[in-house]
């Protein structure tokens, strides 16, 4: 395929897509573009899947390069990330300029840094509030001035840069567990999972999402605040949540009035419907649900002792079939009759 093309790229990721779908449906094969990544947990079982990968290669005339090609590596670098067994961190040298560079000067230069933190904001807790005042000084008619507010979110954005935590590549055969919290100042949800790391099982993040309030939702009630946070977390992991089982861990207990509605608004049943095909909410005391919880408050909550987490507490919430009253069932009879 020619260079220059404006569509080269997408074109060329649809043919991959193609020619690997079998092998990318399995979990252990990443695409991007012409970069090939293959994941394994043995020896014997990575040397199996390259060959597989390998004769695919030359079975539809493609052609790689040797001298950019990496076998056998146990920490991999790959668009700004690090690759670390079962693990994804940001690549430190990609960010290291930035703990070196000084107080933007100029609206440009916020804009540039807040692009770099945008990239990398599923590995920072609590972006969306740490870069609050930061986003508003890159409004049109804001006058550029670095406050005492902007220079903290500065500061903080750029020490989460170079001490983010890792994230765990994600196991669809497991659980996820969903913390969500939401406040005035935003909303924010942590995706974790229990795995076995060194013989032992351990609860780490997926990824960390979080998003400003719009004017409109300001106005929300906390009933429908914590269902927006459920909703619009649930759309933006759908790709993790699809058809997989997890557990909706959250201090509102107005998610539980959610799903016995009987005669909800239209909001709220259209996050009804959506939430139909998940199977189980469990409800977590906020005074212990705090990772979450600092996702969507700035600054974070306070260092209270907090009493430990006892899952079998927790009242496990079935969803229940919604029911639709003063339906016209004038369609659907049409369309039986229609196959009689």
């Amino acid at each position: 395929m020619p260079f220059g093309i404006k569509n080269a790229p997408s074109h060329f990721q649809r043919m991959m897509n193609q020619i690997f779908h079998e092998k990318l449906s399995e979990g252990w094969l990443m695409i991007y573009i012409d970069d090939i990544i293959v994941c394994s947990r043995t020896w014997k079982e990575h040397m199996y899947r390259l060959s597989r990968v390998l004769n695919k290669i030359q079975s539809v005339n493609l052609k790689i390069s040797l001298k950019k090609c990496h076998f056998g590596f146990k920490e991999l670098k790959e668009l700004g990330h690090v690759l670390f067994g079962f693990s994804l961190a940001i690549d430190k040298n990609k960010v290291a300029a930035v703990l070196l560079k000084p107080m933007p000067q100029n609206k440009k230069e916020i804009q540039s840094f807040s692009g770099l933190s945008v990239y990398y904001r599923q590995h920072i807790k609590d972006f969306e509030s740490i870069a609050r005042p930061l986003y508003k000084l890159c409004d049109k008619d804001t006058v550029f001035e670095m406050t005492a507010e902007r220079v903290k979110a500065f500061e903080s954005l750029r020490q989460a840069l170079t001490t983010s935590p890792l994230l765990l590549m994600p196991d669809f055969k497991l659980p996820f567990k969903l913390y969500i919290h939401a406040s005035q100042d935003g909303l924010g949800s942590a995706l974790h999972q229990v795995q076995i790391i060194n013989d032992k099982p351990l609860e780490g993040p997926i990824c960390f999402i979080s998003r400003r309030i719009k004017p409109t939702e300001a106005r929300y009630g906390a009933s429908q605040m914590g269902c927006l946070c459920l909703f619009c977390s649930l759309e933006k992991l759908n790709s993790f949540l699809e058809e997989c089982v997890f557990e909706l861990i959250t201090a509102f207990t107005t998610v539980k009035s959610l799903l016995s509605m009987k005669t909800p608004n239209r909001h709220i049943r259209r996050w009804q419907i959506d939430m139909q095909e998940y199977r189980t909410i469990v409800h977590k005391d906020g005074n212990i649900h705090k990772n979450a919880d600092g996702l969507s408050r700035w600054p974070l909550p306070s260092n209270i002792d907090n009493p430990p987490y006892v899952p079998e507490a927790s009242p496990q919430i079935p969803i229940e079939g919604i029911s639709v009253t003063d339906l016209d069932t004038t369609l659907f009879e049409e369309v039986r009759n229609s196959y009689t």
